[in-house]
């Protein structure tokens, strides 16, 4: 089963884009973020024609996550189970009933740019509850991916230039403490169990060229549970999208796990 995740950076403006790289590499799951519509304007039906069931939540304008599926979706949740102050289209997670099944989640975790606003503290307050729910996930003991765009840089080799990043919320020393804590309650980085290299970039802003200078970020992840880790084949980073017509300024990043 291949697993994908994908900032897509709005789905209508890019939907052939992703038709295009859904149709030549076919994931059995995608997981999309900041699709940036309501559930009624979801291009569903461009991607049931390829042969995928969907589940959305959406939001006007702003973030907005999905899931598509070519395997059946049950056990449907839209948000976290603990609202907090305000509830933001940002997580969205499904059974993906595979004959093995798998539940997955498409995340959107929130940017906190500014760091002197209170974007800063909603950020490490959703990461907080997003721990706390997936503490409760793992006892379940069940083959689960949590995935999306962290909007974390975990360490200073996931950017090209770190130094840029010291100011901004994605590369504080508290988003990066609470992404260790997030990781620490049990689950494993598939990056690191593919062993992938330094460098290895998720996303490249639209400005200062910064694709055409590989000034890249490593800001999208898959985290798996132990039931999951045991099925995990490997993973690929398609850095190749970023050159498509109309591109996402992130990439998809798929992994595999045995049937």
């Amino acid at each position: 089963m291949r697993i994908a995740t994908w900032n897509v950076n709005s789905v209508n403006a890019r939907v052939e884009t992703v038709v295009a790289w859904l149709r030549e590499h076919s994931p059995d799951v995608a997981c999309f973020q900041e699709i940036k519509c309501e559930e009624h304007k979801f291009p569903a039906l461009a991607f049931e024609e390829l042969g995928y069931n969907t589940a959305v939540w959406g939001q006007k304008s702003y973030n907005g996550v999905a899931i598509l599926s070519k395997f059946p979706i049950g056990d449907v949740r839209r948000g976290l189970p603990d609202p907090g102050e305000e509830e933001q289209s940002r997580y969205i997670e499904a059974v993906i009933e595979a004959p093995r099944p798998v539940r997955v989640a498409s995340i959107y975790l929130p940017n906190g740019n500014p760091v002197d606003s209170e974007k800063f503290p909603y950020k490490l307050a959703w990461m907080e509850r997003l721990r706390r729910h997936a503490v409760d996930l793992l006892r379940l003991e069940e083959s689960l991916v949590l995935c999306g765009d962290y909007n974390v840089i975990p360490d200073p080799e996931d950017a090209r230039n770190p130094a840029q990043w010291v100011r901004d919320a994605l590369f504080q020393p508290e988003s990066r403490a609470a992404w260790r804590a997030f990781k620490g309650i049990g689950l494993s980085e598939a990056h690191e169990l593919a062993g992938e290299p330094p460098g290895t970039f998720t996303f490249w802003d639209y400005q200062a060229g910064a694709w055409r200078r590989n000034d890249g970020i490593r800001i999208d992840h898959h985290f798996l549970s132990p039931q999951a880790v045991d099925r995990f084949l490997g993973m690929e980073t398609h850095r190749d999208a970023r050159d498509m017509e109309k591109p996402s300024d992130h990439v998809p990043v798929v992994i595999e796990l045995t049937d």
